[in-house]
């Protein structure tokens, strides 16, 4: 990544590049800035060649004009410096590689090399350890580590695998152990880096519908101006025949008028403010697949989560051990841990380490020949150990009472109740058995995620729902709702279901985000107004989200709606000083420009300026260093609080409109006694 020496550097050649008319014109705004300085540039030649009393003049405002447009052009430049820096960082890892291409899954070692980029989608490859992945693709057989830090940053390998929600690769990483069997699902020129690259670099970036909606209102403004602008040429001509004193206002002064008065702040950085976001939003690691994906999660009411991994930690914990009357918790925990030595999973190993915490019942010497180890199997739906004599087993409770009867045991009705309790408070109950006698229950939990609620609770205040989404039954579902703080809950959520949910909510006018991971999210995501994929997820959820998650973290999403509305504020903010600005500036140079014909409207000229020369000058260079006054906050964005609209609303109001109307009557008159302390 380049440093910001480096993208300074570039910045600067990039203003004097983005001069071309074919750039110029994509800004209608500063379009008339140009205009009026090639205009300005013109009248100063004309007034060197005819020896002019007010070349220096015409001069002084045609330099400036071309500083306005640089700065402007500056502004945007450095805030596209950051994405062309992260693309040619990308760019490195997208390069022409040889790969193994085979017509077979059962032959891979009947392979033809050739050259990545002419790999074709369904085209079936064969990448080894220490090789780089060719291309976007499914993996249709094998399981490997593979390293990611060239898109992700994240050094640390993560499992690619065929079959389920991790087998989604990206061209340009590296396998680091095994191997894969690939089959390549894009064409070249098309990958998810291509995408990428295209997206983090700020030219390619398309306007979105808020932005050309501000573009018409500001080239609405700038017309008016213009009209007004032409119309006081034909005014002071008129009157100052008339009255029989004063001159027209010249050419030069207009143009500098119209500038001054057009929205030229706003103007200059808006694309700023938006390439900015996208740099935000790239921060976060999330790459948007288009700008309104950005700006409608600014406008998202409505937030779909899903409860695993997102709300809560992703596995169920065992939080307590419940023996029935009889029996010690402590001779139940020894049972449970014993019928969890040979479980791998998140819930075995939690069940040992529970034990662990509350008798301090360590690892046991266990004798193969002595044990046998029963694993869980979907048929049984229970696991557990033959150790020393003893049949332990834990499983479903169903499954374990038709065990205990199967074997002439008594299944006592106060396990019954344990369970059902357990079931109705949204956990899963394990019910543990020694010798077919009952000894108690284990207690899973979903563990919520520490300041989940929290930021639920901010999302409130921002006037955003939030739904979690889960295929748990609706009893535990609710608890856990309950626990987490969320506004409502979509239990035994089916692909079907989430997207009715989402429609249903899109007809009434609200706008929904979603944040999914496998091919059954990809309806509901194609269908959300925000769709946020993760990147270990599968192909189709990637290419039905607009936005991908590179460290495929849920909750992520919550991060994405402040970067959204941040993106909004900062342009509502800055939209809001400058049309102030310009409010105060009219004010300011207005009645100087006409007491030479009028000199009764001195009196409006509260703030004393020295004569309409000083009072154009300072304007105009008022007006073009308060852009770069500005870029940091257009890059950085406006302060985020979680606050509904109305409150931003008067807040823009109170700091940026007052601080609009009041900057450019005190930087103008500063600007004044230099110039008059400095030539007059």
């Amino acid at each position: 990544m380049e440093n910001k020496k480096e993208i300074f550097i570039r910045a600067l050649k990039d203003s004097f590049i983005k001069l071309k008319p074919t750039t110029q014109i994509k800004n209608p705004v500063m379009m008339i800035v140009y205009l009026g300085a090639i205009l300005t540039t013109v009248l100063f030649v004309s007034s060197c060649l005819n020896g002019n009393n007010q070349m220096w003049f015409t001069f002084s405002i045609a330099l400036v004009l071309w500083l306005t447009i640089l700065f402007a052009n500056f502004s945007e430049a450095i805030a596209e410096g950051r994405g062309k820096a992260q693309a040619d960082s990308l760019k490195q890892a997208k390069e022409d590689v040889l790969a193994r291409k085979i017509t077979s899954i059962t032959d891979k070692n009947n392979f033809e090399e050739v050259i990545s980029s002419s790999l074709k989608k369904n085209d079936l490859v064969y990448v080894k350890a220490s090789e780089q992945i060719p291309m976007d693709g499914e993996v249709v057989e094998g399981a490997a580590s593979v390293d990611e830090s060239a898109i992700t940053g994240e050094s640390a390998p993560v499992i690619r695998e065929s079959g389920g929600d991790r087998s989604a690769v990206t061209g340009g990483t590296i396998v680091v152990s095994d191997y894969l069997i690939i089959r390549v699902t894009a064409e070249s020129g098309h990958s998810f880096l291509d995408k990428m690259i295209s997206m983090v670099e700020g030219t390619e970036r398309k306007k979105t519908p808020n932005e050309i909606g501000l573009q018409i209102f500001l080239i609405t403004l700038t017309i008016i101006f213009l009209v007004v602008s032409t119309t006081l040429y034909t005014f002071t001509d008129f009157s100052s025949q008339l009255i029989g004193k004063g001159e027209a206002i010249s050419i030069t002064t207009l143009t500098a008028l119209l500038v001054c008065l057009a929205p030229t702040t706003i103007g200059a950085l808006v694309s700023t403010i938006g390439i900015a976001g996208m740099s935000r939003l790239n921060k976060e690691n999330v790459v948007a697949m288009s700008g309104r994906a950005i700006e409608a999660a600014g406008d998202v009411d409505i937030l779909l989560l899903d409860k695993t991994g997102t709300i809560t930690l992703g596995n169920r914990r065992a939080s307590e051990f419940l023996p029935v009357s009889g029996v010690s918790e402590k001779e139940l925990a020894d049972a449970a841990q014993l019928s969890s030595i040979a479980d791998e999973t998140a819930e075995g190993r939690s069940i040992v380490v529970l034990a662990k915490k509350r008798f301090s019942i360590r690892e046991r010497m266990i004798n193969e020949k002595d044990v046998s180890f029963i694993e869980f199997s979907a048929k049984t739906r229970m696991s557990g150990i033959n150790y020393d004599g003893d049949e332990i087993r834990k499983g479903a409770a169903d499954t374990i009472k038709e065990y205990v009867i199967s074997k002439g045991g008594d299944y006592p009705d106060e396990c019954d109740v344990i369970v059902s309790d357990i079931a109705n408070s949204g956990g899963t109950p394990l019910v543990v058995v020694k010798n077919s006698y009952v000894l108690g229950v284990i207690y899973l939990k979903d563990i919520v995620k520490n300041g989940v609620k929290e930021k639920f609770e901010d999302m409130r205040k921002m006037g955003i729902k939030t739904i979690m989404i889960t295929g748990d039954n609706p009893m535990t579902a609710a608890a856990i709702a309950a626990e987490a703080g969320v506004d409502d809950f979509l239990a035994e959520a089916t692909p079907e279901n989430k997207m009715e949910l989402i429609k249903n909510y899109q007809e009434n006018g609200h706008l929904v985000a979603m944040t999914g991971d496998g091919t059954n999210d990809a309806p509901a995501l194609a269908q959300a107004d925000v769709a946020v994929a993760m990147n270990t997820g599968t192909q189709a959820a990637k290419e039905a989200g607009n936005m991908i998650d590179l460290d495929s973290s849920p909750t992520k999403l919550i991060s994405i709606v402040k970067i959204g509305k941040q993106l909004l504020m900062t342009r509502g903010a800055l939209t809001t000083f400058s049309i102030a600005n310009d409010i105060a500036k009219y004010f300011a140079i207005i009645p100087v420009l006409f007491f030479s014909i009028y000199p009764e409207l001195n009196a409006l000229n509260v703030m004393g300026l020295t004569n309409p020369t000083t009072a154009i000058l300072s304007a105009v260079l008022y007006n073009a260093f308060i852009i770069v006054a500005l870029i940091p906050l257009a890059l950085k964005g406006v302060s985020y609080k979680e606050r509904p609209a109305n409150k931003i609303l008067s807040h823009n109001l109170l700091v940026y409109g007052l601080g609009g109307i009041v900057a450019p009557f005190i930087a103008i008159k500063l600007i004044d006694m230099f110039l008059t302390l400095l030539f007059f």
